[in-house]
């Protein structure tokens, strides 16, 4: 008998203290922008991708940052690698991972960046297979079509991002 007006006890107690905690929870974040629409096009060729990689070494190099730039095509497939003197080795493969972030969800890997860096829902991105949420990743987008991307890693990620953006741009014609 003792066990059971313990167990009401505990029960009505737990109850009566989740309400109020229930209560107090943060208002749901806004719905995330729905997935782009911009669609596949034929892959970045080789001349476009040395014309991306030249105005994001250029960038790199104007700012004395050393950097791994990886480029790209549309189809995931690697068109050109520059690593930077005195870049770190574990660069690259953040490099990597940043353009296929950019190339597999057809937007810049800051978006993710900016969710994980929300908190709360913006959270659940770690748990996206393949998204790197770090800014340094841009689709490099021609006719309306994402054709590649540029991944940048070795300094700050919005380093990252300013030399990847220069090289996107030169190459998607901006």
């Amino acid at each position: 008998m003792r066990q059971l007006h313990a167990f009401v006890l505990a029960a009505v107690l737990l109850t009566v203290v989740a309400i109020p905690v229930a209560a107090q929870q943060p208002a749901s974040t806004p719905a995330p922008a729905p997935p782009p629409v911009t669609p596949y096009g034929a892959p970045i060729g080789l001349e476009a991708a040395k014309k991306a990689m030249a105005a994001a070494e250029a960038e790199a190099v104007k700012n004395n940052w050393p950097m791994a730039i990886v480029i790209l095509d549309s189809t995931g497939h690697s068109v050109m690698m520059h690593k930077l003197d005195n870049t770190q080795y574990g660069s690259i493969r953040v490099a990597e991972d940043k353009a296929q972030t950019a190339l597999d969800f057809r937007r810049p890997s800051k978006v993710f960046e900016d969710a994980v860096a929300q908190g709360g829902l913006g959270m659940r991105v770690l748990g996206l297979r393949g998204a790197s949420p770090l800014e340094g990743g841009v689709p490099i987008i021609a006719d309306g079509k994402v054709i590649g991307a540029i991944g940048v890693s070795g300094g700050l990620s919005t380093q990252d991002g300013q030399v990847a953006k220069a090289g996107a741009d030169s190459a998607g014609g901006k």
